[in-house]
């Protein structure tokens, strides 16, 4: 991790400043983007990378929400300092640009927003996180249209590999002495990252005896924790573990829970600060205190926020937190597009905050995450007595678009974000709110997946919902810069009964494949270094309801399930030797359809076979034309994503459809 040393001459150099937020600009670099290749009339980007430095009032009432700020150490005038990275892609004219920002929130450090948004393709490794050619602006939408482009940091703790974004927080302390806390962490190998021979900690513990911690072990969230005997682990250093005798590796999926005396919390919740002040500076400054000219180099019309997963959860908080206002009473984001959120906030703003966690059946279950109030929508919850709303009507909310797929009905209760707590009925939306369902899909769909199973029983789902995104994008720009409404919310609902419990499911024969029974529980557990889930005391989340294939009938249906070739799930199960019967972290399954009917009738498939359901390849063609000019007259397709979807029908095997 990085550190930085902030000079006492340099802030003792900077003017009295009446409401504290970014102070200086630092751009490192400036360069070609693709080689000077040209979009349209926008003409060509450029790519500037630098550091963003701020500081907080802790008195301020707009940071009086950031936990331990009165615990950082603070400079000669009283304010608590950090730094950020920023990048942004932005026209090498300005004039030429449609002066409007699009801000992605990055995921634990990474840029998504050209790979899934613009189909770009995957970087490798060396160039990950670091656009730099034609390939990586993908199908150039936003270049064409002439949008900058901006990141910056967030987490200190995000990893700086492959140029990861991250940000400089001060350390908390009590009375100036290191602040030490008993926490949890679950660390579980070989689920979400590759197996691992020591298991890493959150924090650095104060102390490694392995009498003063307590480590336990369970197959299943669900399951008893059963001891390790302390002279069977120890601590390799102090953030991280390692179980003896030397070389026992960690039982793949296994849960490891160790409770440790922790030290040393950064402040974290500074990181909505440094979202709020850096977007804001690049929206309505023109210099910094220094006289350094504000990178984006062109008055700003609007700007935009994206947040895809962990990312979009941020954006959730940023809203019900109330950083959507700046120091100086003006709005940040005009617009938030959250996809692959579900009902998720990020345990952020909290002391020992652990941002990279997320929320499933089988890990991270009992984290702070799922915290009412879930929906833009006001309500009551009959759970805690509380009431609100995602929304804080305060003149400073932004409109609102949240996107999510199968996977998050899953396990991400979704569906509270348009019924009340307890899945009893359907709830009207704000009008400066929309939600939308894409059918089909699994948490991570994007361009060029594979079916690959990776630790899952079942084929992984390839379904991409970018077309829909970038529609609702372009839907959500218009809304924000001249009112024009967006589509209305596409979800499954209690009323015309495509959404439903998920013990009512049932799925058809579908040859091979391991068939989910349950979806993620949403339970009360207290306080999250000793919690007690109540099964008493539960939220009801829903999930969409199928059709005879066991594709969702309801949401946007792209034309890859409104005329499938194939049946398209959010959810999966774990293969061995990872704990049977779970969800599979936060994948769907996909098994084709067979393509005649002695084929289907042959492994007892109950699905219609290709050839009983397309005439020809041209019948194929044209019900997908179709399916897709439809999405583009509702707005929730761009016409070239419908050219798309065409020559791609156009592009599959003839062979397996019936002769003409």
């Amino acid at each position: 991790m990085r550190r930085r040393v902030f000079s006492a001459a340099l802030v003792l150099a900077l003017p009295s400043i009446a409401a504290a937020a970014i102070t200086s600009i630092r751009i490192d670099r400036v360069e070609p983007f693709a080689a000077g290749a040209t979009f349209g009339s926008v003409g060509a980007y450029e790519r500037v990378a630098g550091v963003a430095r701020g500081e907080l009032d802790p008195a301020d009432p707009h940071n009086a929400g950031i936990v331990n700020l009165d615990k950082a150490p603070r400079n000669a005038r009283g304010r608590v300092e950090y730094e950020t990275d920023f990048y942004l892609l932005r026209p090498v004219d300005a004039a030429r640009g449609n002066r409007k920002i699009i801000y992605e929130v990055n995921n634990r450090g990474r840029k998504f927003l050209l790979h899934w948004l613009l189909d770009a393709p995957a970087q490798a490794a060396g160039a990950n996180n670091e656009p730099r050619s034609i390939e990586d602006a993908g199908n150039g939408l936003l270049f064409r249209l002439g949008y900058t482009m901006a990141w910056s940091g967030w987490d200190p703790d995000a990893p700086r590999s492959n140029n990861g974004m991250a940000m400089v927080t001060p350390v908390a302390q009590q009375d100036g002495k290191p602040l030490v806390r008993l926490i949890r962490d679950e660390l579980v190998s070989g689920t979400r990252a590759p197996p691992a021979s020591t298991l890493r900690l959150s924090y650095e513990a104060a102390s490694t005896e392995t009498k003063e911690a307590r480590l336990t072990v369970r197959a299943k969230e669900t399951d008893a924790p059963v001891p390790v005997a302390s002279d069977k682990w120890m601590f390799a250093e102090a953030r991280n573990i390692k179980l003896l005798p030397e070389g026992t590796a960690p039982q793949p999926g296994a849960l490891y829970e160790i409770r440790y005396s922790a030290k040393d919390p950064k402040v974290l919740g500074i990181g909505f600060a440094a979202t709020r002040d850096f977007v804001s500076f690049l929206r309505y400054e023109k210099r910094d205190s220094g006289g350094n000219a504000n990178p984006v180099n062109e008055t700003v019309k609007s700007v935009l926020a994206v947040g895809i997963s962990q990312s979009g959860r941020y954006l959730r908080d940023h809203i019900v937190q109330g950083f959507n206002q700046d120091e100086r009473k003006r709005k940040v984001f005009d617009g938030v597009l959250a996809h692959i959120s579900g009902v998720g906030r990020v345990f952020l703003n909290a002391e020992f905050a652990q941002p990279s966690r997320t929320n499933t059946q089988h890990e991270d279950h009992t984290y702070p995450e799922n915290t009412f109030p879930f929906s833009a929508a006001a309500m009551n919850d009959p759970l805690t007595g509380a009431s609100g709303a995602l929304l804080r009507g305060d003149g400073f909310d932004p409109l609102l678009i949240e996107v999510n797929t199968s996977t998050e009905y899953w396990q991400k209760g979704a569906s509270l974000l348009h019924t009340d707590p307890f899945g009893e009925r359907d709830v009207a939306l704000p009008k400066t709110a929309r939600v939308f369902f894409v059918a089909g899909t699994q948490h991570g769909g994007r361009t060029g997946l594979k079916t690959d199973r990776g630790p899952c029983a079942n084929p992984r789902n390839p379904h991409s919902p970018a077309p829909a995104l970038r529609a609702l994008l372009i839907a959500l720009d218009e809304w924000a810069g001249n009112g024009r409404e967006p589509p209305p919310s596409r979800v499954p609902t209690i009323a015309s009964r495509t959404l439903v419990a998920w013990e009512m499911m049932r799925f058809p024969g579908l040859p091979g494949l391991e068939i989910a029974r349950q979806g993620n529980r949403l339970d009360l557990f207290g306080d999250w270094v000793e919690p007690r889930p109540d099964k008493n005391k539960a939220y009801r989340p829903l999930v969409p309801a199928i059709d005879v294939d066991g594709n969702e009938t309801a949401g946007i249906r792209l034309p890859d399930i409104a005329v499938p070739l194939a049946t398209y799930t959010g959810w999966n199960l774990y293969a061995p030797p990872f704990p049977e019967g779970e969800l599979c972290d936060r994948d769907g399954s996909y098994l084709a359809f067979a393509k005649t009917a002695a084929e289907r009738e042959k492994v007892g498939d109950a699905r219609r076979s290709i050839q009983e359901r397309y005439r020809n390849k041209a019948d194929y063609v044209a019900q997908v034309k179709a399916a897709a000019n439809e999405l583009v007259a509702a707005r929730l397709l761009l016409p070239e994503d419908a050219q798309r979807y065409e020559q791609a029908a156009q592009a599959v095997d003839a062979a397996l459809f019936p002769a003409p």
